[in-house]
């Protein structure tokens, strides 16, 4: 397993820190972002390409043949270690196989910054932060990627 993204439709999406929002967006893509132990600024850029592109926005058929890039959709970046959580050994979670902050925080920037570089606009979290997510996610459209999943 590589990086980890959970990719959500959404019609709106916020993230608030003590209260105050710090990102949000209308409709796009709400994406949550982990990184592994091990990751790449590779694995980082391939994974905003394939985000980018991937079709899941309908087109005049009803079917899911448009990426945000078709519709002009924004993206909403949190950066989400948890998503590396590890149960295998009981009701606790480990997160051992999650990247350090240092590594965390370069990896989810990259990222950030190769959807940037694309043309997306991207709001974010506060990486680090206690985040209040709010979101309507629409369909429900729920897609996971992790970078071993081929570019």
């Amino acid at each position: 397993m590589g990086m980890r993204l959970v990719i959500q439709r959404v019609a709106r999406a916020e993230v608030l820190v003590d209260g105050d929002v710090v990102g949000s967006v209308g409709r796009g893509l709400a994406i949550l972002v982990g990184v592994r132990d091990g990751d790449t600024e590779a694995d980082a850029a391939a994974l905003a390409r394939k985000a980018f592109h991937l079709r899941i926005f309908e087109d005049e058929d009803g079917k899911m043949n448009r990426s945000a890039q078709d519709v002009s959709a924004g993206f909403l970046a949190v950066s989400q270690f948890t998503l590396y959580a590890d149960t295998s050994r009981g009701r606790r979670p480990s997160f051992i196989q999650a990247a350090g902050p240092e590594t965390g925080r370069r990896l989810y920037e990259r990222f950030v910054e190769a959807l940037r570089v694309q043309g997306a606009e991207v709001a974010t979290g506060r990486f680090g932060a206690n985040m209040l997510v709010r979101l309507e996610n629409d369909g429900p459209v729920t897609i996971i990627l992790d970078s071993e999943d081929g570019r």
